[in-house]
């Protein structure tokens, strides 16, 4: 699964010179006056399970859905096989509003997410001219490439081999890799992690996100207390507020502290309840604010702790 940030897209030199088209953004794949509520991540390749390399995808997909609203249901990594994928890909698709998968795009022969993908939706696989196209244009001054052997351009074309009747989305001017969508709700992104950043946030206006009043506002409250001496407070407040659908999460920072987290979309309430929290365990309130707020800063992590 050896695809390279160069073979993907542009050089920093090169950049400046790139102004492709974005696609025109479509009518809602959900459905007129529906968005996406749950979501789920499909991490591929061999190299994340063996540890060779560190999955930061899957991390910046979560904040990503966290941030607009949407509740990620699961996080899964597969090996380079095409059994796990169609399995894994079929069941999230049935079960969730917005799917990504991540790796197993670039040139390899162990890059075979395209064509797992088109075996799970029952698709042939075809060559995308605009994607050729926009592929050529990007390396046209590349020697490198233009002395390739048949084999070689075989390879680098196989990056534009997608399962039939997709939707291919170019998000990004920049980029000649487009987003290509199946069955409205599955999106297949690049695993190189600053080529997933960038087309993932690109990808934003071509999704149907929930609305604001659906992001969740977050109190956070640090306190020195150990935490089992907060922990039958806690129980008991998860209990007695699931109901209303906020989340009470705790998490401890060895010899420090722990920061409680209250999640909900009842801005009032969940204020109401953190200042009841912090009463109860001598906190000190860290964080309140709607997430995805402009100008609100980046959200204090459970691994913050307030300044002295």
């Amino acid at each position: 699964m050896a695809t390279t940030q160069a073979s993907a897209g542009p050089s920093a030199a090169a950049q400046s010179t790139v102004g492709f088209d974005v696609s025109p953004v479509p009518a809602n794949p959900l459905g007129e006056g529906r968005w996406i509520k749950t979501a789920a991540c499909l991490i591929i390749g061999d190299e994340i399970l063996n540890g060779k390399t560190h999955d930061s995808n899957s991390n910046n997909f979560a904040k990503f859905c966290f941030e607009r609203g949407i509740e990620l249901k699961r996080i899964e990594v597969v090996a380079d096989d095409e059994e796990e994928i169609v399995e894994a890909s079929r069941r999230m698709v049935q079960k969730y509003d917005f799917v990504i998968t991540s790796g197993g795009i670039g040139p390899t022969h162990d890059d075979i997410t395209y064509a797992s993908l088109a075996a799970a939706f029952r698709r042939p696989l075809v060559h995308h001219a605009e994607t050729l196209r926009r592929m050529t244009e990007m390396s046209k001054h590349r020697a490198d490439v233009a002395a390739q052997t048949d084999a070689q351009r075989v390879a680098r074309e196989r990056m534009a081999l997608f399962p039939a009747h997709a939707e291919v989305l170019f998000v990004h001017k920049d980029l000649w890799v487009p987003v290509v969508r199946l069955e409205g709700k599955l999106c297949v992104l690049p695993g190189i992690p600053g080529l997933f950043q960038r087309l993932l946030s690109n990808l934003t206006p071509f999704l149907p996100l929930p609305p604001p009043s659906e992001r969740a506002f977050r109190h956070l409250i640090f306190t020195n207390a150990p935490e089992s001496s907060i922990a039958p407070f806690l129980t008991a407040l998860q209990k007695r507020v699931q109901g209303e659908g906020i989340r009470v999460g705790s998490y401890p920072l060895f010899q420090k502290g722990v920061t409680v987290s209250l999640i909900g979309r009842d801005e009032q309430r969940v204020r109401g309840i953190g200042e009841e929290v912090a009463r109860e365990i001598q906190g000190e309130v860290i964080e309140a604010k709607r997430v995805g707020d402009e100008g609100a800063g980046d959200p204090a992590s459970p691994d913050s702790t307030p300044s002295s």
